[in-house]
């Protein structure tokens, strides 16, 4: 009875304090007597909010989460740990909108360097750092797969209990205690109900101890798979593809996803023995061949003029995007897909070096050797990436192939570290940093010797040209992160303030001392922090190798 007296009562004063109380006046007896009727409602509102909210049912508690898994990586050196939360604590801090000024190193574009030196020695996260760490991964998708890797199978843990952090749940390797790779029951069990993430990473582990393993793990579940899981999965076969491979690749050239058909094709024409390379050499060899009508030898071009069943299934996109000529689509996809050995062979036993400097007739050139670059990138071919790329001291517009820098950076992907940092100081020293900063995005870190000496001298050539200065910040922040910190001692003669040339920009000498005083906080900074993450550094107290 009480609850219901009470109940009509607090219907009514929500009725009265919607009309007010000069249309509607609340029931007496809930009013205190002796007030205005606007007071008396409120009162009485506050009294039988407290009645209301004492008179719930207190819900069940809800189940404690399991305990947190086991993570049995060494941990992180006190001076470390301390540098970490530095680290996370800058990434938080507000910026200012203008251009960035000033000595202090830029903390946070330290930050994945820092997390790659601690997975590279197989630190742990300090528990006390992990949501700071999933929030900064939240916010920086190219940070994700470094701090998820650090934060190990706690940070998946903590993860579930935040739907902030769910993007951890779809992500990085290394994100959950995988079973051994050769405990088959545990092995077909995770696959079978983990989340995509732990069956990405499982995929991955298992490939690498017994990849014939891998692959009968993923046929046996790939029929019921959805069409973007089946894209991830494949897509995680370019590491360590091998010609054992190919069935099951064959066998997605018919798959109901599109994608997933285009990825098998790109996969199955990296191998250059694969039936569907001989396939597309085959259709390529009959439109590009010799031509010696003249007695000069050239390249001879007949682009396709169909695209059949046979070559859609074999990966080749029937529609041109727009602006693109149906043929030179086509043609562009068979040579692409085609292994770069047939063409010795097919013109005149020549070289690569030859071959792409052969005139090619009927203006087919930049096509053909367009599809060249692409060829040598996917199949990852140092000697014809040399011979696309040409000498580096040449002007980019009279190479042998491509002028695109990005086409550029891609070749040079394919070299060796050392000749690829050789590549690019060369080109700098011949042509400057204008033109040279997506060359220096595929270069080891931290860059060699005599690269790190190139950016420098070009910086410092810019400096003492008078050079606006701020069009050079791009370079001089890659170099702060690039540059071998040992390098620091060397640049001190930088930072001071040049004389101002005729014609520079006012005050760029300043900004000039600056960047170079910044650029040598930062290598400062960068060789203390690879110090506090040696091995042998000691722990906090308490924190012996192996425990929290």
């Amino acid at each position: 009875m009480t609850s219901t007296i009470r109940t009509n009562a607090w219907e009514e004063l929500v009725t009265s304090a919607l009309l007010g109380t000069d249309r509607r006046t609340p029931p007496a007896d809930v009013l205190s007597p002796g007030k205005e009727a606007p007071v008396a409602l409120l009162d009485a509102a506050a009294l039988h909010t407290v009645r209301r909210r004492a008179g719930l049912r207190a819900a069940p508690a809800r189940p404690l989460p399991e305990p947190a898994p086991h993570d049995d990586r060494r941990a992180l050196p006190e001076p470390a740990r301390r540098r970490l939360t530095q680290l996370l604590a800058d990434r938080a801090a507000p910026t200012g909108s203008g251009g960035r000024r000033g000595t202090t190193p830029d903390l946070t574009e330290l930050l994945p360097q820092w997390l790659a030196t601690a997975n590279e020695h197989g630190y742990r996260a300090p528990a006390s750092a992990l949501p700071a760490l999933l929030d900064a991964a939240r916010a920086r998708t190219d940070l994700r797969p470094l701090a998820l890797r650090f934060a190990g199978p706690r940070g998946l843990w903590l993860a579930r209990l935040n739907a902030d952090w769910k993007f951890a749940l779809r992500g990085a390797p290394g994100g959950s205690a995988l079973p051994a790779a050769d405990d088959a029951e545990a092995v077909r069990r995770l696959w079978e109900e983990g989340l995509f993430a732990e069956r990405v990473a499982l995929l991955g582990a298992v490939r690498t101890h017994d990849p014939a393993a891998a692959l009968a793990l993923l046929s046996a579940t790939w029929p019921t798979e959805r069409a973007e899981d089946r894209l991830m999965f494949l897509d995680s076969l370019r590491t360590g593809l091998a010609d054992a491979d190919e069935p099951f690749l064959e066998q997605a050239l018919s798959d109901r996803s599109r994608n997933v058909r285009a990825t098998a094709a790109e996969l199955l024409s990296a191998l250059p023995h694969s039936a569907l390379a001989a396939r597309m050499a085959a259709r390529a060899t009959t439109c590009v061949g010799q031509d010696r009508t003249d007695g000069t030898a050239r390249i001879a071009v007949e682009a396709p003029h169909e695209c059949d069943a046979a070559m859609q299934r074999d990966g080749v996109v029937p529609t041109p995007p727009s602006g693109r000529g149906e043929r030179s689509w086509w043609l562009g996809q068979l040579v692409e897909a085609a292994p770069l050995s047939t063409w010795p062979e097919r013109l005149g036993g020549r070289t690569a070096e030859e071959i792409v400097a052969l005139p090619v007739a009927d203006g087919w050139g930049e096509e053909l050797q367009a599809a060249w670059c692409r060829a040598a990138v996917r199949q990852r071919d140092p000697g014809w990436s040399r011979a696309l790329l040409g000498a580096p001291a040449a002007p980019p517009s009279t190479g042998p192939a491509t002028s695109s820098l990005a086409e550029r950076a891609k070749l040079l992907a394919t070299l060796p570290d050392g000749e690829r940092a050789e590549w690019v100081a060369a080109f700098i020293s011949a042509h400057g940093l204008s033109e040279a900063f997506q060359l220096l995005g595929v270069c080891a870190v931290p860059w060699a010797g005599a690269l790190g000496r190139a950016v420098v001298d070009a910086l410092d050539i810019a400096r003492d040209g008078g050079s606006y200065p701020w069009s050079f910040s791009g370079v001089m922040g890659l170099a702060e992160r690039c540059l071998d910190p040992a390098e620091a001692a060397h640049l001190e003669l930088l930072t001071a303030i040049p004389d101002e040339a005729e014609g520079a920009s006012p005050g760029a000498g300043g900004y000039w001392s600056e960047a170079f005083q910044r650029l040598v906080s930062t290598l400062r900074l960068r060789a203390t922090m690879q110090t506090e993450l040696a091995p042998g550094t000691p722990c906090a107290p308490g924190s012996p190798p192996g425990a929290e």
